[in-house]
């Protein structure tokens, strides 16, 4: 259900971006065993840099899955609004919307 603030309060689905970056692990490992085995060096170091990025990025999804649902990224961001039933999203006091 709508809320009406969702690009306040919106969170990444963290279990689809572990999924995508532990695909992306496998590639970019593949990518730098085969080029290092082909003796292409240049394209080797790229995926191993790519490697530490996505490896990097999968770390830190783990560690926003474990903090949980509440997470909040600092204290300069308000917590979320409950979810009320049978609340319609809008706010009071936003601007007229007649012509």
């Amino acid at each position: 259900m709508r809320s009406g603030n969702e690009p306040v309060t919106a969170r990444s689905p963290l279990r689809l971006r572990l999924g995508l970056g532990v695909w992306g692990l496998l590639w970019a490992l593949a990518g730098t065993v085969a080029f290092a085995w082909t003796g292409r060096t240049g394209w080797a170091i790229a995926c191993g840099v790519l490697l530490l990025v996505v490896a990097t990025d999968v770390v830190m999804i783990v560690r926003h899955m474990r903090q949980g649902a509440r997470y909040q990224p600092g204290p300069d961001v308000p917590p979320y609004e409950p979810y009320r039933p049978g609340r319609t999203g809008r706010r009071r006091g936003g601007p007229p919307t007649g012509p």
